[in-house]
């Protein structure tokens, strides 16, 4: 691995937790909204919610494009985003947030509200159910969604290179530089390098997610 690769891996690592932490409240809002809310419309919203799962990743970045359009409903801000990685996290976010909010909301459904009824005929409030009961039975869920969102934040390419390019040290990530390298003569060494460093670290955060939902999982069955 030569220096700018592994530059090309910190940025890739920094747009990914980035864009996850930044999405995760509204994500886990989103998903609240979906598994409890009963109102009119839900299903729009929940189609509106998932659309970046079956529109093309392209279009999903021309949208982006246009929002953030100097005369765009926030241009105010395209200084800020257009070529740079905080565009590259948006776009990733973006992307993310569907199944973010798709582990979430089952793991919300999951939960027993007899467990929240009862708490609440012992006087607890919502606030205290929620913090006591809902979010840690739910947080398994919300981790296994915060790590897809992550693995998918690593490997985003679609909306990124439509929205901000592929600007090398700005908003070239793995997926970016593994698509530049293909494009050389003799760039099949770097983009297998890339390949299999992007193969590992989605595994390992996967690994890690599962094991500490279980061990979750574990504390909450034995009461620990």
């Amino acid at each position: 691995m030569t220096h700018a690769e592994w530059g090309i891996v910190a940025l890739s690592l920094k747009v990914g937790l980035v864009a996850t932490l930044a999405t995760l409240p509204l994500a886990f809002a989103i998903a609240w909204f979906l598994a409890r809310a009963k109102v009119r419309g839900k299903i729009l919203i929940e189609a509106i919610v998932y659309l970046p799962l079956v529109v093309p990743p392209v279009v999903t970045g021309w949208i982006l494009l246009l929002a953030f359009a100097p005369k765009g409903p926030l241009g105010a801000l395209s200084g800020e985003v257009l070529f740079k990685w905080t565009g590259a996290a948006i776009a990733a976010g973006v992307m993310a947030l569907p199944l973010m909010v798709r582990a979430m909301r089952l793991s919300i459904e999951a939960v027993d509200r007899r467990l929240e009824g009862a708490a609440r005929t012992l006087g607890a409030g919502r606030w205290r159910v929620f913090r006591t009961i809902t979010l840690p039975l739910s947080m398994p869920g919300v981790l296994a969604g915060t790590v897809l969102g992550f693995a998918r934040s690593l490997g985003e390419f679609g909306a990124t290179i439509t929205f901000v390019s592929n600007v090398p040290g700005q908003t070239q990530t793995l997926p970016l530089a593994i698509y530049a390298a293909l494009q050389r003569p003799d760039g099949d060494a770097v983009a297998l390098r890339l390949s299999a460093l992007s193969v590992l670290i989605a595994l390992a955060a996967l690994v890690a997610s599962e094991l500490l939902a279980r061990r979750m999982r574990t504390a909450m069955i034995h009461g620990v």
